[in-house]
């Protein structure tokens, strides 16, 4: 999917999403704002978050901290954002 409507930060996050080895510092705010950008986040009232990016859905744990330190959280994050057809801009 071509993302031209992101901004650099938008593209930072998307590329640390798909970056090997899984980084283990991902601002969380970064990114809740690059998936606003692809499509849209809605806050649950139990506090989690619903995502959907074309026909794609996911539901997201916000992390105790205020980045994603989990391999397995920025893996589903990374899987979602390939289910939906996204992937990082050419370097």
């Amino acid at each position: 999917m071509p993302t031209p409507h992101l901004n650099g930060k938008h593209e930072t996050t998307l590329r640390t999403i798909f970056q090997h080895p899984v980084s283990h510092n991902l601002d969380w705010r970064q990114v809740v704002r690059l998936l606003s950008a692809l499509g849209t986040v809605d806050e649950r009232p139990d506090g989690r978050l619903t995502a959907r990016i074309n026909d794609q859905e996911a539901v997201l744990h916000r992390p105790r901290r205020k980045d994603l330190n989990n391999v397995d959280e920025v893996m589903q994050i990374r899987h979602f954002l390939e289910r939906a057809g996204v992937s990082p801009p050419p370097a």
